[in-house]
């Protein structure tokens, strides 16, 4: 019967709230304590604790409260616990009582201490040492932390890979209430980065880990210069972990030999998505990579896509493509990378099929700035209102984006810029000439409990050199659709020419603006305008045609992304037959 009663004991449900007393309810230090304290949080409304579980909080408290109360300066608290009127402490956990029916929490917290004096010596140039460890702050323990951490990180930056906390003097003076903190630092030697070593591979080439990583050995130890390095070999994709372990020991001449600790991920990988919209139909799309094709983190990705299923913007588009990419070719952060692609585009106002080859090299100027260089041939049949057309480019394409965006997938803050300008030389068919287009983006969020991101974006393209009946088709530039303006029909705008007949400008321009309010964590909405502009001109000049269009979305957060749902209607610019569009889709539209 005992074993029984135990059980029951044990599984026996709380019935009551926790007091927390000695402190003003309603302050600061008040609420701090409730949310430090495990038998509150264990008590909760979402909670059934057993007894058991609650004289185990209970316990734990002691030290948790202890620890809150420290962070904020009290240095000699008095902290009471009692379980229907029992020492939480006397209670054997093993044996708990049947029923708890009330918890008290009884603190006196005592005085709040100051820093009477805050030293900390000695201090590398530059360490940016928290502003609370100074006379006449609350003498907070995470405030000490910072300190020390800070003024190692200080001498770390310098080179001093091994400095550390060599002592602590904490005297309190209890009739002024104040804390004197003297923290002395040992910086060690400066020291400079040894041989890396390589342990975890099985199918990358150890010398290739350490050419991707690109550590400076010899070179004086920075910690910048280590999360460089995991950062070089995480972007190849090569690897599910990656971590750079400085050794115990400092190595002969002053060195610190670094490992690389790796685990390689799954070296195939394939992948599909989908979206709709209800003029250009179902997109589909699939990838096969492979991420270590030839034992040095090469990459080879095979994709194809299909557009306009079921759709009303012409036929449906074909493209397969395969690109390989080698990091760390030429040096480090300057990668190379070769592609092939087959297209073909049914349009609405154009058919093409063309194939492009390309190589070139890609540089990882920072973890925001990329730029491309690449030298391409393009082969195309293309058919629009000026009849059929051969041609054959070489072309040099140059990129360069800059990234400052907070999150990839779903901004809030930051700015996006890329631009590509494409300089072609005809080999047949057309004219000598350049392309370029623009895509700049910039995000806002304001507010706290229901945030609110205002999104901006401009898109900007021109076709430079040949006459408008000579430029290769598929350069030129339409507006209307989802990447342009929702709500016009897909590629709604171009240049009329008269009789019915539509061929794309020279010149581009759109904007878009969205309002992206938070309903909840998961859900949000999206009031959006966008506005779209082709012209016949070479550059923008005000003489073509502008358009609108504007709606509504609503977003669904996922970790993908979130899934997106856009309602638009057209409001200004020639008459079209579509009264809205749909769009569905993952991500931001953009």
């Amino acid at each position: 019967m005992a074993g029984v009663a135990g059980l029951l004991s044990a599984t026996s449900v709380w019935a009551a709230d926790v007091r927390l007393t000695g402190v003003p309810e309603g302050s600061d230090l008040y609420d701090t304590l409730r949310g430090g304290s495990l038998l509150v949080e264990q008590t909760s409304d979402e909670l059934s604790p057993s007894t058991q579980e609650i004289v185990s909080a209970a316990q734990a408290d002691y030290g948790r409260l202890l620890a809150v109360l420290y962070d904020q300066g009290h240095f000699g608290p008095v902290i009471t616990i009692q379980l229907d009127g029992v020492d939480a402490a006397a209670i054997p956990p093993v044996q708990p009582p049947r029923r708890i029916d009330s918890a008290v929490i009884n603190i006196d917290p005592g005085p709040q201490f100051r820093f009477g004096t805050a030293k900390i010596t000695p201090v590398a140039p530059d360490s940016a040492l928290p502003e609370g460890f100074a006379p006449g702050q609350t003498a907070r323990l995470s405030v000490l932390k910072d300190a020390v951490s800070e003024g190692v990180a200080g001498w770390r930056a310098q080179g001093f890979a091994k400095a550390k906390l060599a002592s602590q003097t904490l005297t309190a003076r209890h009739p002024d209430r104040t804390i004197n903190a003297e923290l002395r630092l040992a910086p060690g030697p400066r020291l400079r980065f040894g041989p890396l070593g390589v342990t975890g591979n099985t199918g990358v080439r150890t010398q290739r880990i350490i050419d991707i990583a690109g550590l400076p050995v010899g070179e004086t130890f920075s910690p910048e210069e280590l999360r460089f390095a995991a950062n070089r070999l995480r972007r190849t994709g090569a690897f599910s972990s990656v971590a750079l372990l400085e050794a115990d020991r400092i190595g002969p001449n002053d060195t610190l030999p670094i490992t690389a600790q790796v685990a390689e991920a799954l070296p195939r990988r394939f992948g599909f998505g989908a979206e709709l919209g209800s003029l250009e139909g179902l997109t589909l799309s699939a990838f096969w990579l492979h991420r270590n094709l030839l034992g040095g983190a090469e990459r080879l990705r095979i994709e194809g896509e299909v557009k306009g299923i079921g759709g009303n913007s012409g036929g449906e588009d074909y493209r397969l493509g395969v690109r390989f990419e080698r990091p760390a070719t030429f040096n480090e952060d300057t990668d190379f990378y070769a592609l092939a692609q087959i297209e073909q585009l049914d349009e609405v106002n154009f058919f093409s099929r063309q194939f492009d080859t390309e190589a070139g090299i890609r540089r990882i100027a920072s973890e925001e700035r990329t730029y491309t260089i690449g030298l391409g041939l393009r082969r195309a049949e293309t058919r629009d209102a000026f009849g059929e057309n051969k041609y054959t480019l070489l072309t040099l394409p140059l990129g360069a984006t800059f990234d400052y965006r907070d999150d990839r997938l779903n901004a809030k803050n930051g700015y996006y810029l890329s631009a590509a300008v494409t300089p072609f030389v005809a080999v047949s068919g057309s004219d000598n000439g350049m392309r370029t287009y623009v895509d700049a983006r910039a995000y806002r969020t304001f507010g706290q409990a229901r945030p609110v991101t205002l999104a901006l974006r401009g898109q900007l393209g021109s076709v430079y050199g040949p006459e408008l009946s000579q430029a290769p088709a598929d350069y030129l530039f339409y507006s209307g659709g989802g990447g342009t303006v929702r709500g016009q029909p897909y590629q709604a705008l171009g240049v009329d020419l008269g009789n019915g007949d539509t061929v794309g400008g020279r010149s581009f321009l759109a904007v878009s603006a969205e309002a992206r309010i938070n309903i909840t964590d998961a859900i949000g909405v999206v009031g959006f305008v966008d506005g779209g502009y082709v012209g016949a001109e070479e550059f923008y000049d005000g003489s073509g045609e502008w358009h609108s269009g504007a709606g509504l979305g609503l977003r669904y957060n996922t970790g993908i992304g979130p899934i997106r749902v856009d309602v638009a209607v057209p409001t200004s610019g020639p008459e079209t037959d579509e009264n809205f569009q749909v769009y569905i889709g993952i991500g931001q539209s953009f």
